[in-house]
Formats: C-alpha cells, sequence, structure tokens
C-alpha cells in the first residue's frame, strides 16, 4: 500500500468525488433536513398540543430513537424493507432520525416564548390554530434556526455511516478507489475537504445568523 502522495491519482479521483459529493451525499442532506425539520416541527407541536395518552407514547419513542446509533436504524429499516431503494431509505431514515434532534430544538424555541404572547392571543381570541401559525411559530423559528442549520450540518458529516446499506456516498467510494488502487491518502484527504469547503462556510453562516437573530 502507498502513503505517498501522488497528484496523479488526485487529479483521478477528484472528480469521482464530486460528483458523488453532488449526486448523492448532497442529495441526501438537502432532502433528508427537509425531512427532519417538517417532521421536528410536528413532533414538538403533538407532544405538546395533544393528550398524555398521545404525547408521553411519542415522547417515548423519539427518545428512543434520538439515543440508539443511526447505522443500527439504517441497518434495521432497509433489510425490513426490501422493497425499497438503499438511497431511498438512506434519506428517510436519516431525515427521521435528525427529526428528533430538531424537535428538542423546536420545544426549547417554543418554551422560549414568554407567557404574554400566549395570553394576547387568547385575549385576541385568535383560535388556537392561528395562535401557532401567525404567533408561535414564527418565533419559535427565529429562535431556532441557527440550531436547525447545526444539525442540518451534523446530518451532513452522518452520510457517511450510510455505508451500512451499502450507498455509495463519497467516503465510501474514496475508500472503493484506495481499495482499487492501493493508495488511500488522495481519495480521503479529498473527500475530508470537500466535507470541509462545504460544511465550514455553512457553520460561519449559522453563526452569524445566530448573533444578528439574538437582537
Amino acid at each position: 500500500m502507498d502513503f505517498t502522495w501522488s497528484w496523479d491519482h488526485a487529479a483521478t479521483v477528484l472528480p469521482i468525488l464530486l460528483e458523488t459529493f453532488v449526486k448523492v451525499t448532497l442529495l441526501i442532506t438537502v432532502v433528508g433536513s427537509a425531512i427532519a425539520a417538517v417532521l421536528g416541527l410536528i413532533w414538538a407541536f403533538v407532544t405538546r398540543e395533544t393528550p398524555w395518552f398521545i404525547s408521553r407514547p411519542l415522547a417515548w419513542l423519539l427518545d428512543v430513537i434520538r439515543m440508539t446509533p443511526l447505522p443500527i436504524h439504517l441497518f434495521l429499516v432497509y433489510y425490513s424493507l426490501p422493497t425499497f431503494s438503499a438511497m431511498t431509505v438512506g434519506i428517510i431514515v436519516i431525515g427521521v432520525h435528525y427529526s428528533t434532534y430538531m424537535a428538542e430544538s423546536y420545544r426549547a424555541g417554543i418554551e422560549s416564548i414568554r407567557a404574554g404572547q400566549w395570553e394576547a392571543a387568547t385575549a385576541l381570541s385568535l383560535p388556537r390554530g392561528r395562535t401557532w401559525r401567525a404567533v408561535i411559530i414564527p418565533q419559535a423559528l427565529r429562535a431556532t434556526l441557527p440550531s436547525l442549520g447545526n444539525w442540518a450540518i451534523a446530518m451532513f458529516k452522518d452520510t457517511p455511516f450510510l455505508i451500512v446499506i451499502s450507498v455509495p456516498e463519497m467516503v465510501t467510494r474514496a475508500r472503493q478507489y484506495g481499495g482499487v488502487n492501493f493508495t488511500y491518502v488522495e481519495a480521503l484527504t479529498l473527500a475530508g475537504l470537500i466535507f470541509l469547503v462545504a460544511s465550514y462556510p455553512t457553520a460561519i453562516l449559522m453563526r452569524k445568523m445566530e448573533k444578528r437573530l439574538a437582537y
């Protein structure tokens, strides 16, 4: 196995990694983040607004999902639903998994809203649904948006776990290239740099957004 850097190997593997990044890793992150953001808001709403015999079992289920590793979820769902493609399972599972974390962010955002906001909505005789849509959710989103962005970055970095169900994401392709050519240095280094280049600007943007929304 060769551990020296080769620019020829780097030039060969970089287009492969970039193509996989766009078609697999980025796609999974974007779609999975959308699923997680929507489901997380639904979980936060249901656990707060429904009777205990619905909210408590749901809260327990969300805790179980959040406290168990993502690779186990991928493995169990993929082999339980053989009719779905690995890509589809990966998107759904990673979206549902991270929705449990985003639900906690939404919950914290909702609980941070002052009681006077609820009282004012009640005094104006706003329907419960209108109160949520016009008063609570906009303020909660403002408070939780930076946190949601950070969870999306975490999801992006967890896409290599999809190797459990043989989804050919970027790190998997890098390892495959290294195995065929007996050199992992270029492929894995470039994969790491692509992750850094894609996630670091997003992290800076989230930090600036957090400071801006704090005022």
